[in-house]
């Protein structure tokens, strides 16, 4: 009987211990989800058409590319590649992949990430041969990829593809891990513009299956921490974690579940994030910037950026056809003012590339070539354009301002419109449309003028003007429709050029004639970022401002 008993007693034990066990592992598995939001505009997650910081946020996630940035110090570092070597002449590249990575889905009926297989049943896994479909889908004119300049340059036959020639690129696949890359010229960047998102590899089968609709939830076949959970076009969109991405040094496996984005205007953001809705948003609106310092100073942080905030005009179209009134327009704008609009420690912007990328550049310096708020001279350039035109100002016809939306792009929008009216008497009407949109719109028919923003890819002045103004047309980043010739060749020079010295008088020149001889664009400020993210949300912060969202985990 007092076996019996002891039985009992060490069976009922065991059961609570088991009973115990089982919660506490229930517990530590509870699934980890990170609410957020985007500005309005639905994303566009194909890897040779993305294009807006928030697309390559995501592609980041699901793609990982030959080569990464470092979090903090923004120097390369291995990506998908697990090392690799350059030629002595500069000219051919060969990476290392890594091993038996598979493809994956989320399987819309299971609920959980599948491996993907072939028509045997094999798992297929990344090789050499996706990067090669890849790169050449990307230079493929038919993809309309408004990136491929940026790589085609920097790959034998890639201008010659994107041209529409019947060419063979420089990118083979030496092994199934093996990739060279042969560049018609060398530079020192050019690997991390080989780890770029466009020159990431794509799911040849699916796209072959599914056409424009392979990126679609269920249907959209990725590699990296993080794959497609779900997307409401416009609404919302979930990633969620890839338990096979084996995790490397550089780019180690997921730790939240799931991060869910919506579409939010930036009030509605905050509004979202003071109710606890949401855990992190990227932005904040101008007019609580200084609340949130009082209120929330260990949820805001703002820090330095990688972008340019600048107005674009088209140099087809009346009145902005004409330099001296794009010159005036510019000149007119007072900078600081808008600078303090905007409430963030944004800098005024005299170029439009950043002063903080090599080789850098200081208006400090280069004073003539730089472009500056000047209201007397803004009037005398407004002057000339009348006397050259033979025009008044009852004649001008009328003038477009767009930007994408967002609260904080009106608000400096409707102060640059009164600093026109009150400096030149112009009238201008202000417009915006949601992100995709707006993009399409610069792709085909430029209002007058337009706001944008660029962020660097690479810290390296050819990532600003070298990228967005080394073309022109619908399929490039540069929506002026402004270009000559020896502006190129200008870009090419200092590209290459091994000289930081000269390398940064080149750019220099590039810059004075792209903002003040030509005033194509009229630069504003240099961006800072204000985020704002819950206490209980373990995260870092990427100088490269694509946040390396695998490395977050959230404490509650």
């Amino acid at each position: 009987m007092r076996k019996s008993h002891k039985g009992f007693v060490f069976a009922l034990v065991l059961v609570v211990a088991l009973l115990l066990s089982s919660t506490s592992l229930i517990t530590a598995q509870e699934t980890k989800v990170l609410r957020t939001a985007y500005l309005p505009g639905d994303v566009i997650i194909d890897p040779a058409l993305g294009t807006w910081m928030n697309e390559i946020q995501l592609v980041n996630m699901m793609y990982i590319g030959l080569t990464t940035l470092h979090e903090t110090t923004v120097e390369i570092q291995p990506g998908f590649a697990t090392d690799w070597s350059v030629s002595d002449d500069g000219l051919v590249y060969t990476f290392n992949l890594l091993h038996d990575v598979p493809w994956v889905r989320y399987d819309m009926g299971a609920g959980e990430v599948v491996q993907v297989t072939d028509e045997n049943g094999n798992v297929r896994v990344v090789t050499a041969h996706d990067f090669v479909y890849g790169i050449n889908r990307t230079l493929d004119p038919d993809t309309g990829s408004q990136y491929a300049p940026t790589l085609a340059r920097w790959v034998v036959g890639g201008m010659e593809m994107l041209a529409g020639e019947d060419v063979e690129l420089g990118v083979a696949a030496l092994d199934d891990y093996t990739l060279e890359i042969r560049t018609p010229r060398p530079a020192g960047y050019l690997g991390m513009i080989y780890g770029m998102w466009m020159s990431r590899p794509h799911p040849q089968w699916a796209i072959e299956e599914y056409g424009d609709a392979w990126t679609e939830a269920g249907n959209i076949e990725t590699y990296g921490p993080y794959t497609v959970k779900s997307w409401e076009h416009d609404v919302q969109i979930t990633i969620t974690k890839n338990p096979f991405w084996p995790g490397t040094d550089y780019v180690p496996p997921a730790i939240i579940d799931d991060f869910e984005f919506v579409y939010l205007e930036d009030p509605a953001m905050l509004a979202a994030f003071e109710a606890g809705e949401l855990d992190w948003i990227p932005t904040v609106p101008l007019p609580d910037l200084d609340r949130m310092r009082v209120e929330y100073p260990d949820e805001l942080r703002i820090t330095s950026d990688i972008c340019t905030y600048y107005y674009g005009f088209n140099t087809i179209i009346e009145p902005t056809d004409n330099v001296h009134m794009r010159r005036a327009l510019s000149m007119a704008i007072d900078r600081a003012t808008v600078v303090a609009i905007s409430n963030g420690g944004q800098i005024p912007a005299g170029f439009f590339t950043r002063p903080d990328v090599a080789p850098g550049l200081k208006q400090e310096d280069y004073p003539d070539m730089a472009i500056w708020s000047d209201p007397e001279g803004a009037k005398a350039e407004l002057a000339l354009y009348f006397e050259e035109t033979g025009t008044t100002l009852e004649d001008l016809p009328p003038i477009t301002l767009m930007h994408n939306t967002s609260a904080a792009h009106a608000i400096i929008a409707q102060a640059v419109q009164q600093m026109w009216k009150e400096t030149l008497g112009i009238e201008v009407q202000i417009t915006s449309q949601d992100a995709q949109v707006f993009n399409e719109t610069l792709r085909r028919d430029a209002p007058a003028v337009y706001r944008a923003g660029w962020c660097y890819d690479y810290p390296d002045a050819s990532s600003f003007i070298g990228d967005v103004y080394r073309s022109v047309g619908p399929d490039s980043n540069n929506h002026t429709n402004w270009g000559p010739q020896e502006f190129f060749d200008l870009l090419d020079e200092a590209a290459v050029e091994t000289d930081t010295a000269v390398r940064r008088d080149l750019y220099a020149q590039a810059e004075g004639w792209l903002v003040n001889e030509a005033a194509a664009i009229a630069p504003i400020y240099y961006y800072t970022t204000q985020q704002m993210t819950q206490t209980y949300v373990d995260r870092t912060y990427d100088a490269a401002r694509l946040e390396k969202l695998n490395t977050w985990d959230i404490n509650r």
